[in-house]
């Protein structure tokens, strides 16, 4: 019995993740993840409330143990008609094979990837059904004149330290080797699946400008959208709206960068930029009056590289380019 016990907890570490952080697992791979993650997700459909049917988009978060979070937005999901105002967060837990949520004013239960909504008489309002979203410029190919920076194939545009992993994606914690001003930028990343980690141990990273501006990831999937979560400005400016996906799910970051101006060493304008998460702009022509926090760059009229931060969580990037502009 003590070997059949033994060789089944080694089964289980195995199929955790390939990546172990502390004591709380981290999964790169969604065939390894647990059970929870196959509820995790966005779900959308129509709801019929006091007569009038009405979009509605519920995202489920995965918090580890069974236990969940429902995001439910009037209107549909961010970027897709919700109501940015008319947002309600209510616990789930899975039981058996579904996992039911208890609101004060609606009750859910999902199951073979539906979510159906009642009412708390337990009068069916609707099915929302999940749905998988890409952003409309994965994939997108560096146009004439741009500088691929990481294809998959070599590191040679990266200084040393820079790893790729065998799946020929980059790790976190590179600096590329050339250097830019204004530019266009697209980076794409996924973020790891670790649900018992909370707020900025969930997934960190970032995207950094020159090196000097960084535009966060992080597991922001259902959060309010801060400037400390992906498509948030560090320590500048919270996103217009929160387009991030849930981990384990590729997603995109697409900035126009325009560079700081200096006359005589001295700054006389300040760097902007315009950045779409997954295809939608969050942040619109910002001003950037500083460098964002752990900057390894200070502010000059040189120009800067592009540095993918280490903050000890396994973020993967991939088809990174940037097209300076003139």
């Amino acid at each position: 019995m003590a070997t059949r016990i033994a060789m089944l907890l080694i089964s289980l570490t195995c199929c955790i993740a390939t990546v172990q952080a502390g004591e709380d697992p981290v999964y790169l791979d969604p065939t390894k993840a647990d059970m929870d993650f196959s509820f995790q997700g966005e779900y959308t459909g129509e709801l019929t409330v006091d007569g009038a049917a009405k979009k509605a988009g519920i995202q489920v978060i995965a918090l580890g143990g069974g236990n969940f979070q429902a995001v439910f937005h009037n209107g549909g999901l961010p970027g897709d008609g919700f109501e940015k105002s008319a947002r309600e967060r209510v616990s789930g837990k899975l039981e058996g094979d579904a996992v039911t949520f208890i609101g004060p004013k609606w009750v859910g239960k999902i199951k073979d990837k539906v979510l159906i909504i009642s009412d708390v008489a337990g009068k069916e309002q609707g099915q929302l059904k999940f749905i998988l979203r890409v952003s409309p410029t994965m994939g997108a190919k560096p146009p004439e004149g741009a500088v691929v920076l990481f294809d998959g194939t070599n590191l040679d545009k990266w200084k040393p330290g820079a790893k790729m992993t065998s799946d020929k994606l980059l790790e976190q914690g590179a600096n590329s080797i050339p250097t830019y001003q204004s530019c266009l930028l697209h980076v794409e990343f996924m973020l790891p699946y670790k649900p018992f980690a909370r707020g900025q141990g969930r997934g960190n990273s970032g995207v950094y400008l020159q090196g000097r501006y960084e535009t966060q990831v992080l597991d922001s999937f259902g959060l309010e959208g801060k400037m400390n979560e992906t498509g948030g400005i560090y320590s500048i400016k919270d996103p217009d709206l929160n387009m991030c996906f849930p981990p384990l799910q590729w997603q995109t970051y697409d900035t126009e960068f325009t560079t700081a101006e200096f006359q005589d060493g001295k700054k006389v304008k300040n760097a902007r930029m315009t950045v779409k998460l997954n295809g939608l702009i969050v942040q619109d022509n910002v001003d950037l009056p500083k460098i964002t926090t752990a900057a390894p760059l200070k502010e000059s009229a040189e120009p800067g590289y592009l540095h993918l931060q280490n903050h000890n969580n396994p973020v993967r990037y991939r088809n990174i380019w940037f097209l300076e502009k003139k």
